[in-house]
């Protein structure tokens, strides 16, 4: 939608906001436009950041989880392989 606006589009927006806020208010506007840009990315880059630190620390439980896991069966097969084995008679 915004891609169809030319050089003129632009001049004729800068224009009506000229007349409407003032040659005193625009630096101003412009000002508070940039912080909040600011604002937003930072915010965006720090969801983004906490979600990646989430999915470390799930992949880390699921690697410990694994260990244990494995572990566990490792030492139940060797206590089955105790119990298999039997003093000659």
């Amino acid at each position: 939608m915004l891609g169809n606006i030319g050089i003129t589009g632009i001049i004729l927006i800068l224009l009506i906001a000229l007349l409407l806020f003032g040659p005193n208010k625009l630096p101003e506007l412009g000002k508070a436009f940039g912080k909040t840009l600011r604002e937003f990315k930072k915010g965006t880059q720090d969801i983004m950041s906490e979600n990646e630190e989430d999915e470390k620390r799930e992949r880390k439980h699921l690697d410990q989880s694994e260990v244990v896991t494995s572990n566990s069966s490792t030492e139940k097969k060797e206590d089955d392989n105790h119990r298999d084995r039997r003093l000659p008679e």
